[in-house]
């Protein structure tokens, strides 16, 4: 398979599994037990859209100090804790990262799960060092036995794709450029505007747009060494999330547009059912 890397999935951790998915198909979601991870106390259940992409609703069994995004859960709550891209091969996309100097990406790291179906899923991964920057997946096993096909891609609600994942970072200079060292020539960057000491960048893979927020110096642009196109600005609920974000949680995603069917109107989504997560179903937000 040949394609440049898009988005696969993003991450909510949740303390209870089963109250997470019954709140998401109350929302309108329809909502795939995932499975047991194997040799770990997780479990999940999958989200997944029309466009590829998919939520996970991922919870733990048992208390997993040596796991990140559990560290997170335990001491923030539920919420948004990362997003992975799909490369063609990890492997490759790890090989040119490294020559683009990112040597703090790791992997890959083999994973495995067992759906309910009895189904055995592979996939592997590689990983930064640092938050702010996503991580990568990509199948070992057919990639439908990951991420459910068919009916399991219709949602009540009209939701039929990630629309853009907005993330927040202490240093958007250096997240920008581990960014463009991670994904190279796929990227062209975009403002998404500047509220006081803060400013946003976009850039686009696939059908899904990346909002990274966070302070940025004017003296910083330049050393970027990339164009920036000048946009409409993000609203400015995106930059008092972002820096939210950043004294309660730390870097990492804080909200998802979902693209729904033509002429919907926007709205965030109920936060008492979403789990920590701030999600708006429509163009607008």
């Amino acid at each position: 398979m040949s394609h440049r890397p898009q988005l696969d999935h993003v991450v909510l951790a949740v303390h209870d599994l089963a109250a997470a998915a019954d709140d998401f198909r109350a929302l309108g979601f329809t909502v795939t037990p995932g499975g047991e991870h194997t040799g770990r106390s997780s479990h999940n259940a999958l989200i997944v859209f029309d466009d590829g992409a998919y939520l996970e609703l991922k919870a733990w069994r048992a208390a997993a100090p040596d796991e990140a995004w559990w560290r997170t859960l335990d001491a923030h709550g539920d919420g948004l804790v990362d997003y992975a891209l799909w490369p063609a091969s990890v492997p490759a996309a790890l090989a040119a990262a490294h020559a683009r100097g990112l040597h703090t990406l790791r992997g890959p790291v083999p994973g495995r799960r067992a759906r309910p179906d009895g189904a055995d899923v592979r996939w592997e991964t590689a990983r930064h060092d640092t938050p702010d920057v996503p991580f990568l997946c990509a199948d070992l096993t057919p990639r439908a036995l990951r991420v459910p096909e068919g009916a399991a891609r219709q949602h009540a609600n009209g939701a039929t794709g990630v629309a853009c994942v907005q993330m927040a970072t202490h240093d958007l200079a250096q997240t920008a450029r581990r960014h463009q060292a991670l994904l190279g020539t796929a990227l062209s960057w975009q403002w998404a505007g500047r509220d006081g000491d803060m400013a946003g960048l976009r850039y686009r893979l696939g059908g899904t747009d990346f909002e990274l927020f966070g302070p940025l110096a004017l003296a910083d642009q330049a050393d970027i060494a990339i164009q920036f196109i000048a946009t409409d600005p993000s609203p400015h609920s995106a930059f008092d999330a972002a820096r939210a974000r950043l004294r309660g949680h730390g870097e990492g995603p804080f909200a998802c547009r979902l693209h729904a069917a033509a002429g919907s109107p926007a709205r965030v989504l109920d936060p008492a059912r979403t789990h920590g997560a701030r999600l708006v179903l429509g163009q607008a937000g």
